[in-house]
């Protein structure tokens, strides 16, 4: 090694720099799956935000029943699941592992279980709507049954693979402590 005072150390050309240079595999892991994370959050935030749009138009009567129906009971619990998400955000900054196992659990309370019930809630007015044709509530003109079946599907992935993304990212957190914990 070079050093200011004097020569190259003996035994060296200079070219053993490289190891040196290498991001530890945990480490580059744990930035990738944040971003997907990240992603993931922000498309969440953005149909959280429709839904919210929703309930306050309907509500406030912003605009006319016709146009907006009044939402469904499952969509009122679901309005909590911007908290799991936040908490997740707050987890990426210092590799909180507690943040990010509660915002796991919450998801699942207050994203994905309001989804199941949606989408049993809504199911006896798909099948009226399937079988007869007749719709009663409507949003822009289109069934609200059809309009928030598609929501809970896009919801259901997003939050699918949120979860599966955040246990990667806990996964690669534990490696990343039991490495330190070792030496």
């Amino acid at each position: 090694m070079a050093s200011r005072a004097g020569p190259r150390a003996a035994g060296t050309d200079g070219s053993d720099f490289r190891h040196r240079e290498r991001v530890a595999e945990h480490y580059q892991m744990s930035a990738a799956l944040k971003a997907e994370v990240r992603k993931l959050t922000y498309v969440h935030v953005a149909l959280w935000a429709l839904l919210a749009a929703q309930a306050v138009a309907a509500h406030l009567k912003l605009v006319a029943h016709e146009r907006v129906a009044v939402p469904y009971r499952w969509q009122y619990p679901y309005l909590l699941s911007i908290l799991p998400s936040l908490l997740g955000l707050l987890a990426f900054p210092r590799n909180n592992i507690s943040y990010l196992v509660l915002s796991m659990i919450s998801a699942g309370l207050f994203s994905v279980a309001p989804l199941i019930y949606g989408s049993m809630e809504m199911f006896p007015v798909a099948q009226q709507l399937y079988r007869h044709g007749k719709a009663y509530r409507f949003i822009f003109g289109f069934s609200a049954v059809s309009v928030m079946y598609l929501v809970v599907l896009v919801a259901a992935q997003v939050h699918g693979w949120q979860l599966y993304y955040s246990k990667k990212l806990l996964d690669s957190w534990f490696a990343s402590t039991q490495d330190r914990k070792k030496k």
